[in-house]
Order: C-alpha cells, then structure tokens, then sequence
C-alpha cells in the first residue's frame, strides 16, 4: 500500500527506493524467559517512532479510503438525513451501507488494493 501511495502521489524515484530500502531490512522475534523465536523478517507495516511513518500512514490511509469511498454514495436515513459511506479517524475506518451487496463491493474494492 505504502508503494502504491508514493506511486500516486508522484514521490521521486530515488526517494521512493529509499524508503523500501528502509523499511525492508526489519526483523523481528518474540522471547520469554525461557524462550525466544527465530528471527522474522517483516513484509508489512510501517515502523512506530520513524518521523516519516505517520506521513506514510496517512498517504496510505487516504489510498484506502478514495478507493472504498469512490464506490458507493451515502446511506439515505429517516428524515431526509445521510450518513457519508465512510468515517475515518486516525486508525479507525467504517465503512457504511444500506445493502449487502454494497458492503461486499467496498470490501472487495479494498481487497483489491
């Protein structure tokens, strides 16, 4: 996703190599006491306490919701009100519906991504 957004948003070449660079050397493994993995190479995600990464979620966020939100339109209610198809706060994402169906093409528009 991250890739995608750097695509989209016209981020130079060099830097978007940097990046990857960065971010694909990252490995991780979970000990106890008495116990520890092997080391696991990370294919997905964005490092916490990186200056760049809240820019890059944020690039990737709005990724995400264009592609959910250019899909369907507002759920109509009671009253003459709607409610936009997405809500979105920081981390958090609904995805909004009045039928099944159109939950399932969101989803699958998502999937794609």
């Amino acid at each position: 996703m991250i890739q995608l957004a750097l695509r989209m948003y016209h981020v130079p070449k060099d830097i978007q190599v940097m990046l990857d660079d960065y971010f694909s050397g990252f490995r991780v493994r979970f000990s106890t006491i008495s116990y520890a993995t092997d080391w696991i190479n990370l294919e997905i995600g964005i490092a916490m306490g990186c200056t760049i990464s809240p820019i890059l979620f944020v690039m990737a966020m709005e990724v995400i919701l264009k592609a959910a939100g250019d899909c369907a339109g507002p759920v109509n209610l009671v009253g003459g009100c709607y409610m936009p198809p997405l809500e979105a706060f920081v981390d958090e994402t609904n995805i909004i519906c009045s039928k099944e169906d159109e939950t399932c093409r969101k989803l699958e528009r998502l999937d794609v991504l």
